[in-house]
């Protein structure tokens, strides 16, 4: 059974710094695309940052220089390192495995002072 499980989200002010994992079981990440979406209440899910089976990853043009996502192949793990956070990033954040419907429950970031 596929499984993706996020966590690491919570409550940080703005500027501030939170590192979400997406733990998976089932399949190998290393082996598939890995995306980060998000979602913010009343908005559509957007694609925040993804890494391909080679390891490249991509961000969209709002994260770039704040976010970095990574790989732990050994853990079987995908990452999303967020920096200087703002309060219009306030969101669900989930992982998903490209083309499919398998994703996570979500982690809930909260950017606020």
């Amino acid at each position: 059974q596929v499984q993706l499980t996020e966590s690491g989200g919570g409550l940080v002010q703005p500027g501030g710094s939170l590192r979400l994992s997406c733990a998976a079981s089932g399949i190998i990440v290393s082996r598939n695309v890995m995306d980060w979406y998000r979602q913010a209440p009343g908005k559509q899910r957007e694609l925040v940052a993804f890494i391909t089976t080679s390891g490249m990853p991509n961000y969209a043009d709002s994260v770039k220089g704040r976010f970095t996502i990574s790989r732990d192949n050994a853990k079987n793990t995908v990452d999303l390192q967020m920096n200087s956070l703002k309060p219009e990033e306030t969101a669900v954040y989930y992982c998903n495995v490209r083309g499919t419907i398998l994703w996570g429950q979500g982690t809930q970031v909260t950017v606020t002072s």
